[in-house]
């Protein structure tokens, strides 16, 4: 058994440098880019939990609503072009979709836009 996972493992690694990746457990770095709009959404996404649970705030709730949506649309359309951010971008808006918030038609557009070649 324990020979079969260190030859799973040196496998792994090979099929990762075969394949001009790195191997399973190492991520790629995420650009400064991506690494601000992933906060600048996890700012606005707690500053929008605030204001559902201010009494009264309809307008701060309105305002921050937009404000969520829109960093999470920078996000969606970020067009990720090396390795630690495909994968940066992939599992943050994994994690959105699980929580049931990736739904509408926009998110879906704006990710697929992104990866169309621009020239």
């Amino acid at each position: 058994m324990l020979f079969h996972s260190g030859s799973a493992v040196v496998v792994s690694t090979v099929a990762a440098t075969a394949l001009g990746t790195e191997p399973p457990g190492h991520d790629p770095e995420l650009s400064d880019k991506l690494r601000t709009l992933i906060e600048v959404h996890k700012t606005a996404y707690a500053s929008f939990g605030e204001a559902l649970h201010e009494t009264g705030g309809s307008r701060n709730r309105d305002r921050t609503s937009r404000e969520e949506e829109t960093a999470l649309l920078a996000i969606c359309g970020y067009p990720a072009v090396g390795e630690g951010d495909r994968l940066g971008k992939a599992r943050y808006l994994l994690e959105i979709e699980a929580r049931g918030e990736l739904d509408l038609a926009v998110h879906m557009q704006a990710v697929l836009q992104s990866t169309m070649w621009k020239g």
